[in-house]
């Protein structure tokens, strides 16, 4: 930032942009740069500034970056103030703008790029912490000159259940848009977190939802960014997509599609927003930064600016509804989430999205043919499974095995069924064909010691380094029953610690039911791979716990 005269040319560079998570995931989108040029009246010396002051000869150069969707209306404010630049104490700025999604922007401060604006304008203050480079922290100079709800969109057919974002979320086909580079995925999540103070959702239920969609999400070659896109979807007959997206693209997509069947709903429970803040975020100078910051937003505050911004599709700082009965009109704000909120739900969904390299292990000892309620222990497992498999995309991997006493090749207590392979269709009925076919052993026992050894060794052998490898190990039973001669829990232990590898984990998830589960085994042998063990004493409930072990992993 600072004071001198240059020529302002207007540029469109596509460039590829990268946002590095917290663990590392790149996620890639699409963003376009333009340089603007903020021109004065015809009075101005130089054609930068004027407004008839030769004071503003000089102008106070400003380089701000913005969402590109609010591009258009701080350019027409850039322009009003120059033209009062000198007039009545007005200042005379000369603001360079540029236009770039909010996480590229935040991911070069970060890294302390040489890009490096004087203010930035992302379309939501969630990003604001990810701006931190370690040596300049960005500060907020204006709280909002903007407001843009999240909504659902899509036909009303789809709205069956909008008490809640949850609800709507497990009554319809959610096409969620990137939550690691964009504002309406990051808010839709964490509208569903600031919802449980309302109606008190279990981890259960949540994870019930979240757990599928970010396996079904997480397998995409390209992530969504572009909300128009999903709109046309959305909007196609017998469409069953809802689309979480800000207020304002469904407004524009609605001016610019007539004929379109989509309509935006906000659930009960309330909603969060984009808020559109002004970051000061320049090196030096930053007090003359924060007080053009002030400028702009005074300027954004005028009729003529206002009028602008409604015509836009986007609402004051207020929230107010928009005129002329656009988009949904009053709306109830949920609790804006904290710091630690965001990180946690932004890194829950990096890990869930992650795709999966696994062999499930299924106990069909002889104890397996016990009735639990109307129905053996085997077939509800076997359900649990099939249903379980449901909630794999595509590009997951996924075996099957078998174990209990003696059953497989040159005696072995585990029997290799289906290799582990992409989840293809074929693959999935190979997978559900076994399962279908599987009965207990009469008088077999449970060999879980060494089958939970050759399992995390088989996975190892056929390790993914781009995913989470894993064992999922299904049990009714105590490890090594009636399994003479063989390890003893605190061997296996050893066994376990001595294959692990920190450069390519594999845990076993350990998926217990039954009242003979024991629970403190399954914890202490998981734990010597650095896994999860759960217990469902009512095998009804192991649907649930399927869920629950997907998430942790």
């Amino acid at each position: 930032m600072g004071k001198h005269s240059s020529a302002v040319t207007r540029s469109n560079n596509n460039r590829r942009s990268v946002y590095i998570t917290a663990v590392g995931l790149l996620v890639i989108s699409l963003g376009a740069v333009f340089v603007v040029r903020s021109f004065g009246s015809e009075a101005g010396a130089d054609g930068f500034l004027g407004g008839g002051s030769q004071s503003c000869d000089d102008p106070t150069q400003v380089s701000l970056s913005t969402t590109p969707e609010l591009q258009s209306s701080l350019e027409s404010a850039a322009k009003s103030l120059a033209t009062k630049g000198g007039d009545d104490g007005t200042p005379c700025l000369q603001f360079t703008i540029s236009a770039a999604p909010s996480a590229k922007v935040a991911q070069d401060l970060a890294a302390n790029s040489d890009n490096r604006p004087d203010l930035w304008i992302p379309d939501s203050s969630l990003w604001v912490a990810q701006a931190d480079d370690g040596q300049n922290v960005p500060t907020v100079a204006v709280q909002s000159i903007a407001s843009s709800p999240l909504v659902l969109v899509g036909r009303n057919t789809n709205f069956a259940d909008t008490s809640s974002w949850l609800r709507a979320f497990g009554a319809a086909q959610p096409a969620l848009l990137d939550p690691l580079s964009t504002s309406p995925g990051a808010l839709a999540l964490l509208a569903i977190q600031s919802e449980r103070q309302r109606t008190s959702a279990s981890d259960g239920q949540v994870a019930g939802v979240i757990v599928p969609l970010a396996q079904r999400l997480g397998s995409m070659a390209k992530p969504y960014t572009d909300p128009t896109a999903l709109f046309g979807r959305a909007d196609q007959d017998g469409s069953t997509v809802v689309v979480p997206a800000s207020e304002q693209s469904f407004v524009k997509y609605q001016e610019d599609h007539p004929d379109a069947q989509l309509k935006a709903r906000v659930p009960a429970t309330g909603t969060l927003s984009l808020d559109y803040p002004i970051v000061v975020t320049a090196k030096s100078d930053a007090e003359q930064a924060a007080e053009a910051a002030k400028v702009l937003a005074a300027e954004l505050l005028t009729d003529g600016s206002s009028q602008a911004r409604d015509a836009a599709g986007f609402r004051d700082a207020l929230f107010s509804p928009l005129t002329a009965g656009r988009g949904v009109g009053d709306i109830t704000q949920l609790t804006k989430p904290n710091g630690e909120t965001i990180d946690k739900t932004l890194l829950n969904w990096t890990r869930l999205s992650l795709s999966t390299h696994s062999l499930a292990v299924i106990d069909i000892s002889g104890s397996m043919g016990e009735k639990a309620g109307t129905k053996t222990r085997m077939q509800l497992t076997v359900e649990a499974a099939t249903g379980g498999l449901a909630l794999f995309p595509n590009s997951a991997s996924l075996g099957l095995w078998t174990f209990s006493t003696k059953i497989g090749k040159d005696g072995a207590d585990y029997k290799e069924l289906v290799p582990i392979a992409p989840l293809s269709d074929r693959q999935r009925k190979k997978i559900v064909d076994n399962l279908k076919i599987q009965h207990p052993v009469v008088g077999g026992g449970t060999g879980l010691y060494d089958t939970a050894i050759a399992a995390v060794r088989a996975v190892r052998n056929d390790y993914n380094p781009a995913a989470v490898n894993t064992v999922l190990l299904f049990t009714d039973g105590q490890g090594n029953q009636d399994d003479p001669g063989s390890l003893t829990l605190d061997q296996a232990i050893r066994a376990l610690e001595a294959l692990r590898d920190p450069a390519r984990p594999v845990r076993i998830i350990a998926l217990g039911f039954g009242p003979d589960a024991n629970a403190d085994e399954l914890r202490r042998l998981v734990a010597a791979t650095g896994g999860q063990s759960y217990v469902a004493r009512n095998p009804a409930d192991l649907q649930q716990v399927f869920i629950d072990a997907l998430q942790s992993r």
